[in-house]
């Protein structure tokens, strides 16, 4: 059992949400639990209060809080991909329904944003050589999804 679990506050979209996630991640990914409102709770009886799932291996709780607090650019899922393959497959079923941003940063049809970042980024970035790393980071900001070619010719 992991010690932290983050937990994703929805309008009511928490299983809906879960769901999605589990058939993008595949592999170690899934629903581990439903639980709903009951009567002396403050949503509608019987609808979904929370579902716990997993997804790559990590735990995570969806909550249906309600519209008070919705998410922002403050909190992210960062997904690290292997190669261009996975950087696409992510990015494409991500932002499937919601918003492309740059640097590889996505909202979900849910709103909540996703960093799609091959692998190799922090390491083309942190080259010793600073003119390489400077123009790795220009190639990134104009780049909505990250082109790991791209990236490496810079």
């Amino acid at each position: 059992m992991q010690k932290i679990t983050p937990c994703l506050w929805y309008d009511g979209k928490a299983k809906e949400a879960a769901e999605h996630y589990v058939a993008i991640f595949g592999g170690d990914s899934r629903i581990l639990d439903v639980t709903h409102y009951g009567e002396s709770a403050p949503g509608e009886t019987g609808s979904v209060l929370t579902v716990e799932f997993r997804l790559a291996g990590q735990d995570y709780m969806g909550l249906n809080g309600g519209p008070q607090f919705p998410f922002t650019e403050a909190i992210s899922l960062s997904v690290d991909c292997a190669d261009q393959a996975e950087v696409d497959r992510f990015w494409d079923a991500l932002s499937d329904g919601g918003e492309e941003g740059q640097c590889g940063w996505l909202k979900d049809r849910f709103g909540v944003s996703w960093q799609i970042v091959p692998n190799e980024l922090p390491r083309l970035l942190a080259d010793p050589d600073p003119v390489k790393a400077d123009r790795t980071m220009k190639a990134m900001l104009a780049m909505g999804k990250l082109d790991i070619q791209a990236l490496r010719d810079a």
